[in-house]
């Protein structure tokens, strides 16, 4: 596994992956707990699946945008490494699975040689940022949005600060008011405007899906681009000093917001700009990297066989689009899955034909940017061979679905399989829906909403029901009523009833039975509004009836075997490691970091690794005395009312006072080594107050 060490032209990248490599032969040696392990292979794209000993890869595209020449990289790696499938994510990235944990380094080795990374692809980190996938071509847009979700991105890769926040951070950019990257669900949202002339963003903070959803609240109606990225580093700040650590489900940015309020929040914000090294960050979208379409010297002559099939493919997957001459074309891919075959085609052809660019889109499917209009029926017949011709791009025929139970540890019930069936109901029994963009039907295999059931206008989530004799069978809760109004703003869908997964389609032909002969032509959300959820729920409450289930009603959609009920499997610990000798291993670790980062110039990053190792010192100790820790700011108080007070340990001054001169000074040279020095003379101290504590 060494040999691609040499391979890697960018250090700060082959570093990265020295690293991993280095950490997997540590924990195959029980040499580092399974903890701190899965931390950090999450952090790099590593995620352990349903099926023990393998893993899933999620490589991470920034707003889903591909070359082909990526795209062909992804395909050798996913062929050598994995299965030849690839799964387009709601995120916009691509995962592929059954991947052997010790060739990841190999596997992100090769990756990078085209520049696509795995880097903080999954866990507590700023994930891939998400955008339109029109963003460029979008004919109501103000300004192409690329550009700064691309410096967003590049901004935060690696970023100090957002490498072990309590939980994930969600950011999306929206091409225009239409709000297609979904801003009201994100931890971030931004939407492209302009003001007087000026290019900037309505704001939107704290949104989410999962269990709770929050609809996010709206921070700033313009923010000046050159603001967006100090912004959000200060929200980051405070997010990782006083986000949640000791509970999961109450460590996202919502629930930071609730507890103290918006108000609270931006105060936080607004103390933390002197710690700031950039106060304006100019975004050069001038000189972005920006796709540009081949030049078609002849028209390939092709002969359409279905004219019928070719008009109703016309008439849902053709987008307008700006630039003259062109339009892009939207391509349906049933459940996000496709073969690398299929993607190497599609790579020759985009390039020989387009502007060698394709979109992954939030919905699972993927867009086809800068096709010249009179290549529209050579392009129908090349997709068609790929079978990637299907009509009701973004329609209600597409469905989106998470891989639940397929690969997923959290999966209740299967999502893909009832998502191909409902696709099936409504493909040959309801074609007259097939043009319907306002009906948005989504998936996913349990409350995490990865599927993001809970904003659509019909969702299913995966859940298990029970029997009065104590059986178990998949089920599906029934959701509806949500939708995207546009302009940030957003509506969750109300959970109606719970029924067992096989009445799926039942429930799905009941509504839209009811939706076509009463809605006189008005959209769902309006419609739901007006009948209320009792009306729904009244004409779909006899399918919750548990009691009279037959056997096929045990056996969950795409499998053969009756259902057994698994949550969790694959990502339980497996050793136990001397905790606070860890934690102080990595205090010294992160002190070398700072030192490395000083050396470099690198003085922000140089003095939050300081800031790094003081808290893990501290939650060290504090963890010693059975004293269970929370966020950082608790950390920092419960240090000093533990050690500080009672006069324990010496610092000739509170540990807060030590700690928070990272909000009262600006991030100097000057600064920057005596901050690292204070952390080193901390862990210094408190090394020796352990050593004399465990000889006592």
């Amino acid at each position: 596994m060494r040999s691609f060490r040499t391979e890697i032209e960018n250090p700060v990248v082959e570093k990265d992956i020295i690293e991993l490599a280095d950490k997997i032969a540590q924990y195959n040696n029980l040499q580092i707990d399974e903890e701190k392990f899965r931390s950090l292979r999450l952090a790099r794209g590593v995620y352990g699946q349903r099926q023990q000993g393998v893993q899933m890869i999620r490589i991470k595209l920034p707003y889903g945008k591909v070359s082909s020449k990526q795209l062909r990289r992804i395909a050798a790696v996913s062929d050598e490494y994995s299965t030849g499938k690839l799964h387009i994510t709601t995120r916009q990235d691509i995962q592929i699975h059954y991947v052997d944990l010790n060739r990841t380094p190999e596997l992100w080795a090769e990756l990078e040689k085209d520049d696509v990374t795995l880097r903080e692809a999954c866990g507590n980190t700023v994930r891939n940022v998400t955008a339109s996938e029109t963003a460029g071509i979008d004919i109501d847009e103000p300004f192409d949005v690329s550009p700064y979700a691309d410096a967003v991105f590049r901004f935060f890769l690696r970023n100090p600060f957002c490498q072990e926040m309590g939980r994930k951070f969600k950011v999306s950019f929206s091409a225009s008011d239409a709000d297609s990257g979904l801003s009201y669900m994100h931890d971030l949202g931004f939407i492209a405007k302009i003001s007087d002339g000026i290019r900037g963003f309505k704001v939107m903070i704290a949104g989410g899906l999962g269990s709770q959803p929050r609809h996010a609240d709206v921070l700033y109606e313009f923010l000046p681009s050159n603001k967006i990225i100090p912004t959000m580093e200060g929200i980051l700040r405070i997010f990782d000093r006083y986000g949640e650590r000791k509970s999961r489900g109450k460590a996202r940015l919502k629930f930071l917001i609730n507890d103290i309020g918006l108000e609270e929040f931006i105060k936080l914000v607004d103390a933390e700009q002197n710690a700031i090294e950039f106060k304006t960050v100019e975004i050069d979208a001038e000189n972005y990297s920006y796709s540009k379409p081949v030049t078609i010297s002849t028209i390939p002559k092709v002969t359409i066989t279905d004219e019928k099939a070719f008009k109703t493919w016309k008439s849902t997957n053709i987008i307008p689009q700006k630039q003259k001459g062109f339009v892009a074309i939207g391509v349906k891919v049933l459940l996000g899955n496709f073969t690398t075959d299929v993607a190497r085609k599609l790579a020759d052809l985009v390039e020989n034909y387009a502007a060698s660019e394709i979109r992954f889109s939030l919905r699972q499917n993927l867009l086809i940017p800068f096709v010249n209009k009179d290549l529209i029926p050579f392009f129908y017949n090349e997709l068609n061979t790929l079978g990637f011709a299907e009509a009701g791009y973004n329609k209600v025929v597409d469905i989106t679905a998470c891989p639940g139970t397929d690969t997923c540890n959290l999966g209740i019930a299967s999502s893909t399989g009832i998502a191909e069936k409902l696709e099936d109901v409504i493909k040959n029994e309801y074609p007259k829906f097939l043009n319907n963009q306002d009906l948005v039907i989504k998936i996913s295999g349990c409350m995490n909403a990865c599927g993001q059931h809970n904003m659509a206008h019909i969702g299913f989530q995966g859940m298990s029901v029970r029997t009065p004799e104590k059986l178990v069978a998949p089920a599906l809760q029934v959701l509806l009523g949500g939708g995207n109004l546009g302009n940030g703003n957003g509506i969750f869908a109300d959970k109606v009833v719970k029924i067992p997964s096989k009445r799926g389609p039942e429930a799905l032909r009941r509504i839209l039975n009811d939706f076509e002969q009463n809605a006189n032509g008005i959209d769902f959300t309006t419609y739901y509004k007006e009948k209320g959820k009792k009306y729904f729920y009244d004409f779909l409450n006899d399918l919750q009836d548990a009691s009279n289930l037959s056997p096929d009603d045990f056996i969950d959609w795409g499998n053969n075997e009756t259902y057994v009920q698994e949550i969790g499997i694959g990502e339980c610990a497996g050793v136990v490691i001397d905790l606070i000798a860890t934690l102080f291993l990595e205090c010294e670790e992160k002190i070398e970091k700072a030192k490395e980062c000083h050396e470099n110039q690198l003085f922000p990053s140089a003095i939050y690794h300081a800031y790094s190792s003081m808290i893990n010192g501290a939650k060290a100790l504090l963890l010693a005395e059975d004293i269970s820790t929370n966020s950082h700011a608790s950390i920092i108080n419960q240090f000093d009312e533990t050690f500080i007070t009672t006069e324990k340990i010496n610092l000739n001054t509170t540990f807060s006072k030590l700690i928070y001169q990272i909000q009262e000074n600006e991030p100097t040279a000057i600064f920057s080594k005596k901050y690292i020095q204070d952390a080193t003379t901390f862990l210094k101290n408190i090394i020796e107050y352990r050593k004399v504590a465990v000889s006592v």
